[in-house]
């Protein structure tokens, strides 16, 4: 099967060749007798379809504001091939680069802001040097669902700017290969005095 699968840019968030010949041998099947296990290859779990777009929000935008919460929304595909099990969240851009996250107050819920569902259990860390921060989801999240994941710094950056975060998802599974999501924008701006 080594053969079969050549994961590169061009894939990401299409159907994999391989899966979609295992799919049309196995002819259709109704969502609810579709597998809800991962899809490994090669010994590693990986996406039919990762999510492609992710949503970063906040509600109070001011320099240096606290507290404030990070509202990051991902949808996974129902046909994702599998449950998702961690997301990183790493700053590319933005003239603050000292403003720390607290990675205990991190939390996720499935839906979207202001419609909370269901809380997700998660695991958090932040590395200040790489400006890193990895979420672990206790239970992962499985295909066809929505999450949004609640980022906590301790203040707004001091400076007004667009900043950007590169966001990587990983499959829950054996081994599991990241896929990009590509880069949410957060736009901080400056607080006028009253």
């Amino acid at each position: 099967m080594s053969g079969l699968l050549r994961l590169h840019a061009a894939t990401r968030g299409c159907l994999l060749p391989s899966a979609a010949v295992l799919m049309a041998l196995a002819g259709p099947l109704s969502p609810a007798i579709l597998p809800v296990s991962a899809l490994e290859l090669n010994g590693s779990t990986v996406f039919v379809r990762a999510p492609w777009k992710a949503e970063l929000i906040t509600y109070d935008s001011n320099a240096g504001s606290a507290p404030v919460s990070y509202y990051l929304t991902l949808s996974l595909d129902p046909q994702a091939g599998a449950s998702l099990g961690r997301v990183s969240v790493q700053q590319t851009r933005g003239a603050d680069w000292n403003f720390p996250f607290s990675p205990q107050l991190t939390r996720a819920f499935l839906g979207r802001p202001r419609r909370e569902g269901r809380a997700i259990p998660v695991q958090a860390s932040f590395d200040g040097r790489s400006r890193l921060i990895n979420v672990t989801f206790l239970e992962p999240v499985p295909p066809g669902e929505t999450v949004t994941v609640v980022l906590r710094p301790w203040t707004n950056p001091q400076a007004a700017d667009t900043y950007l975060f590169q966001v990587m998802v990983w499959p829950a599974g054996v081994n599991p290969v990241a896929s990009p999501v590509g880069t949410a924008t957060l736009r901080i701006y400056e607080r006028y005095p009253l």
